[in-house]
């Protein structure tokens, strides 16, 4: 069977950045290309993966000419990694191309005019900002092309690292990751040498086998440090042993938790978690708040930047003390608990349990008396009898996932009616929906975007609507 030919795009001039990290440009014809692997201001040659009738798919076979904006990437496994896409783009274009996508998703997709838009705030820290890594063991490590043409001995195939994207059977073997500061490298790194010099087994995830399944790393604002393995079996004396060597080399472990894991999947969330070493949690600090964080727990990955959101948010809702806030989404009620200490009550909603149980403990651990949360689906829980049963909402706070608030949510929202409403939101797309469906009984006044993941695509944005 004859092997397709490559379409190659030639001289193809990418002008700006696209969903998901692509670099757009176009064809001669004025046929759009979606470009992954480039940046706004490259000429490509490039590589057509898909063809749909108004656009291509393309990668990059050739950097014809380079963009002014282009650095260079830091770590050694960009490009094949995934997880860092705009590491070859300058920080100040990063932040650039953020505030314009925001703020053209709310003008185009919300079809709303006339708001402020506060200039994006950009991480102080570009690297090593993530307080939460997971990586994956297994038993056959990704090849590059290099060395599936080469016919040289890479001898071990056992890997400790990230999932090739698309890819959930090929773990990438990393030597390095520039997301999580010291000691996250050395630990990973030592934990991989050990179990290679002990013999033990590396997961299969084909065929579901082997010892070492997962592996998770957090920290604290103080430089304390929890350690999380999933294990696809128990092997008492080699769980032991490996624990105890990371206990002695790392005196910055202050707890070190595992699970035994023989599902199919690696969540975490219906696996019993036994404490090994310390008390199977760490305590953070944000103005003041206590929060526990265990193996389970949602916390926002990136510390700093959270603090600078949730102080955004509290200075946005501009609260004078005498007010009711409802905070929708509330998750560990982390916002609801930064804004009660400047609130009469606040109401809170999720619709998991545990991070309702969570919200409630942190509550209680900050002596605050004026919280209360609800669990449920936010769709069925914040309905009618709900605002009947309930003081009206002087502000509401809403930080709904990706996918943005259902329609019924928006419609109770309206009933409602708070004079302010702070929407908090990691997909401005969803938001600006969601934001058209209000546009008719509140004014966006004024949007403001945060960068809490540097070297991606990703960006959250807080916007304050203020009733008619």
């Amino acid at each position: 069977m004859r092997k397709k030919k490559d379409v190659i795009l030639e001289n193809i001039k990418l002008f700006a950045a696209g969903a998901k990290g692509v670099a757009i440009g176009k064809t001669e014809e004025g046929k759009t290309v979606l470009v992954s692997g480039a940046i706004p201001g490259d000429v490509v040659n490039a590589r057509v993966k898909k063809s749909k009738s108004k656009y291509y798919e393309a990668e990059v076979k050739e950097l014809v000419e380079k963009s002014p904006f282009r650095v260079e990437p830091k770590c050694i496994h960009f490009g094949v990694c995934g997880g860092c896409k705009w590491q070859n783009m300058s920080y100040e274009k990063q932040l650039e191309i953020k505030q314009e996508e925001v703020y053209n998703n709310i003008k185009r997709i919300g079809g709303i005019e006339n708001f402020e838009t506060v200039p994006i705030l950009g991480a102080e820290e570009q690297y090593f900002y993530r307080n939460k890594m997971e990586f994956s063991f297994s038993n056959a490590r990704w090849l590059t092309q290099y060395e599936i043409s080469s016919e040289e001995n890479f001898g071990s195939r056992d890997a400790l690292g990230f999932h090739i994207p698309g890819m959930w059977s090929k773990i990438l073997d990393l030597k390095e990751c520039w997301l999580q500061e010291d000691p996250s490298n050395a630990i990973r790194l030592a934990v991989k040498k050990f179990a290679e010099n002990k013999g033990l087994d590396f997961f299969d995830v084909k065929i579901q086998k082997g010892f070492l399944r997962t592996l998770m790393m957090r920290q604290n604002s103080k430089g304390e440090w929890m350690v999380l393995f999933q294990l696809h079996r128990e092997e008492k004396e080699n769980r032991i042993e490996l624990f105890d060597f990371l206990l002695e080399q790392f005196p910055q472990i202050k707890t070190l938790v595992y699970a035994i894991n023989p599902k199919q999947n690696d969540s975490i969330y219906d696996l019993d978690v036994k404490t090994y070493f310390g008390e199977g949690f760490l305590m953070e600090e944000m103005d003041g708040l206590k929060f526990k964080i265990g193996p389970k727990s949602f916390f926002q990955t990136n510390y700093k930047q959270a603090l600078e959101l949730y102080r955004k948010t509290l200075e946005f809702a501009d609260l004078k003390g005498d007010e009711v806030v409802y905070d929708l989404y509330t998750g560990t009620g982390t916002i609801a608990q930064y804004v009660a200490r400047n609130a009469k009550h606040v109401i809170g909603i999720e619709s998991v349990q545990e991070a309702i149980d969570a919200a409630i403990e942190h509550a209680e651990l900050n002596g605050l008396t004026n919280t209360t949360f609800y669990c449920g689906d936010m769709k069925n829980v914040f309905n009618d009898e709900f605002l009947e049963n309930h003081p009206p909402a002087d502000v509401l706070i809403t930080d709904p996932p990706r996918d943005g608030m259902h329609q019924k949510v928006v419609e109770q929202i309206l009933k409602l009616a708070p004079h302010k409403v702070v929407y908090v939101s990691c997909n401005s797309a969803t938001q600006a929906r969601d934001l058209a469906l209000m546009k008719e009984q509140y004014d966006v006044v004024k949007i403001l975007p945060v960068d809490m993941f540097p070297q991606t695509h990703h960006v959250e944005n807080i916007a304050l609507l203020i009733k008619k």
